[in-house]
């Protein structure tokens, strides 16, 4: 079963990721237009409000993907010092601090999206919704917490070798 759940997470962060990589082009698109027709013409209007949009899709979108690479940044100047035994637990309690600090992060933003949405809330300059930017950005958040969990679960899952 735990199995399934590492590949279901797994697959769905590698959707997300590539989502994330979508929109890290667009933002790049509207930058390096933006520049261009700077010098040509007119800037685009409302590109530092799209840029904004986008780099919180990619950021947001990519958080669980790097959660299961291991990428964010640990900083190990004192539990490189713990018996080999406490380290496990240590990560235990910060997996579940992280779990449920993020489960209420996403479930805070998700509130946020739908309050901006209820009330019909446009952005500053382009006056288009962004509810679903704010969306995207709780499901980045969720996919981060369920990645945290299941890392939380590997510590009790020994996985069979090949």
């Amino acid at each position: 079963m735990m199995k399934y759940i590492i590949k279901f997470n797994g697959y769905l962060n590698k959707l997300l990721a590539f989502f994330s990589g979508i929109a890290v082009l667009i933002l790049t698109c509207i930058a390096a237009g933006n520049m261009f027709l700077r010098i040509v013409y007119n800037p685009i209007n409302g590109s530092y409000e799209l840029i904004g949009f986008f780099g919180a899709v990619a950021t947001g979108f990519a958080l669980g993907y790097t959660q299961i690479r291991k990428d964010h940044i640990i900083v190990t100047i004192f539990t490189d010092k713990y018996p080999k035994n406490v380290i496990p637990f240590l990560d235990g309690i910060n997996y579940i601090i992280n779990f449920i600090f993020f489960t209420l992060v996403s479930w805070q933003t998700f509130k946020w999206g739908l309050k901006i949405e209820r009330t019909g809330e446009l952005s500053e300059t382009l006056k288009i919704i962004f509810h679903p930017f704010v969306y995207c950005l709780a499901i980045g958040f969720a996919t981060l917490a369920l990645t945290i969990f299941i890392d939380f679960l590997r510590l009790f899952y020994k996985e069979k070798k090949a």
